[in-house]
């Protein structure tokens, strides 16, 4: 695709979104661990972003340094604690399923990048087990309990926007799994049981309704799709969307952040509504810095910036993403927005 076409597709040329990924790339320590920005802490989940962000605009050896902070610092289990401090340390010990799976969308997504299968080879066993891991509390009616303390109790409640994504993580082992000739029709029964949970059953999860997360992730995580997909997202729109600035965190707040407008707009494109998906892009550029960076979100009307000074590196994550996604670039659509499963419209 042209720098002309991938503009219009996407409301971002390749150089702002190189930028972008340029300012992950500053924050990067040098053991590869992503952090929210320089100087903050890290989980698990936002680094895989990160690094996706960084395996889509070519920055492959950044990418591959992170992947190779998760293989160092992997449990014995398969899992990651919940946040790691500036120097590394465990900052949250409790284990966060989803966070934990997520590696599995980051290396798929890397191989389709790359094409690098000798880098599949050496990340699987990092999927195997965090996979399993984060299956393994797994309930009977599908969803996932959302945490593991660290002496091995599972969570008592089940987040939707977290088993949602699961969806993915789970999804993409098993595409890395069929890539390297490896069945895994555990994950697949596993697989539809969270979907059908994610998309029937919502008196599963604790009740989270004000967060916008729970909105839109069952549609950007494909458990809800076709129809269904559509319809849920109009009905939540007005509930969540602030018109020309973007989605908010919380319907009861006034703050619009930057990673769920990215967000949502992937959710939007994966149900066909285009528009409404490149709108929703547009309105991130109010969180742009000269540099390419973003701001964690803004608060109206005063448009004041919350947190004060935080550029977060998940935040540019996920605008880029959705740049790649609205742009059809090829191996970011097929981990956050295949279509292809989708019923007719």
């Amino acid at each position: 695709m042209s720098e002309l076409a991938w503009e219009e597709a996407a409301g971002y040329s390749a150089p702002e979104l190189d930028a972008t990924a340029g300012s992950i790339e500053a924050v990067q320590h040098r053991d590869g661990m992503l952090p929210w920005f320089a100087g903050g802490h890290a989980d698990p989940w936002n680094h895989v972003e990160a690094a996706m962000a960084l395996s889509a605009t070519g920055r492959v050896a950044a990418a591959e340094r992170a992947y190779e902070w998760l293989r160092a610092t992997q449990r014995p289990d398969g899992a990651w604690h919940a946040y790691y401090g500036p120097d590394g340390d465990v900052e949250e010990p409790r284990l966060d399923t989803n966070v934990t799976a997520y590696v599995a969308a980051g290396v798929r997504h890397h191989h389709l990048v790359t094409g690098d299968r000798s880098f599949l080879e050496q990340m699987w066993p990092v999927v195997e087990a965090a996979v399993c891991f984060a299956l393994r509390s797994q309930r009977t009616s599908g969803e996932v309990p959302w945490a593991v303390d660290p002496d091995g109790t599972p969570g008592g409640f089940a987040l939707l926007a977290a088993s949602s994504s699961l969806c993915t993580s789970v999804r993409a082992a098993v595409s890395v799994a069929h890539a390297l000739g490896i069945e895994r029709p555990r994950w697949e029964r596993s697989l539809a049981l969270l979907e059908r949970a994610v998309a029937t059953r919502p008196w599963s999860f604790a009740p989270k309704g004000e967060f916008a997360m729970d909105w839109y992730y069952p549609v950007l995580a494909g458990a809800v799709r076709g129809h269904a997909a559509r319809a849920r997202l109009d009905r939540g729109w007005r509930t969540f969307v602030l018109e020309g600035s973007g989605v908010l965190c919380r319907s009861d707040r006034r703050w619009v952040t930057t990673a769920e407008t990215a967000e949502c707009a992937i959710a939007c494109a994966r149900a066909g509504r285009v528009g409404a998906a490149a709108a929703l892009l547009c309105w991130t550029r109010a969180h742009r810095g000269d540099d390419g960076s973003y701001v964690t979100g803004l608060v109206h009307p005063g448009r004041d910036e919350f947190p004060r000074g935080e550029r977060t590196t998940y935040s540019a994550a996920a605008v880029v993403l959705a740049a790649e996604v609205l742009a059809g670039r090829p191996a970011t659509v097929e981990v956050l927005a295949p279509t292809r499963a989708d019923p007719a419209s």
